[in-house]
């Protein structure tokens, strides 16, 4: 039996820039600030992949913090990185993504020392988004569908 999961999300784009997602039964609007030309009505989804890795790294520490005997008071990622938008707007050959992506874990516990940075380290490997953006992935177009 394979533990494959297959999880799956759509966008439509709606006026201007912004754009509606979904997945499962939510939904996310993801819009740019009105200085990328967007209407500023949602993250954009640059913001949203930081959000996206410092929820990950939280849920990894809430399920995991217990088998490393850690008692997790409070939990708390900020996430923060850097893109050269001139990528984005095709005005050099810089990569359109992020350069370097930082993040800072502030953890309120009075679980030792040694357990604390044992479980971080743990943690650090185990989640799926920071694996994803860390490591090459199979990207690929599986189809274009053109409707008239």
């Amino acid at each position: 039996m394979s533990a494959v999961q297959t999880f799956k999300a759509t966008a439509h784009l709606q006026d201007g820039v912004k754009v509606r997602t979904t997945s499962r039964h939510f939904e996310l609007t993801i819009d740019e600030p009105q200085s990328l030309g967007g209407t500023d009505t949602g993250m954009n989804p640059v913001e949203a992949l930081l959000a996206s890795l410092g929820a990950c790294q939280s849920i990894v520490a809430r399920v995991y913090a217990p088998k490393f005997g850690v008692k997790l008071d409070d939990f708390h990622v900020e996430v923060e990185g850097d893109i050269d938008l001139d990528g984005f707007f095709n005005r050099s050959d810089v990569r359109p993504g992020y350069s370097d992506i930082r993040y800072t874990f502030r953890i309120k516990t009075d679980s030792p020392r040694e357990k604390v940075e044992e479980f971080i380290q743990f943690l650090e490997s185990k989640c799926p988004v920071g694996d994803t953006i860390a490591n090459p992935v199979n990207l690929k177009l599986a189809s274009v569908i053109i409707d008239n």
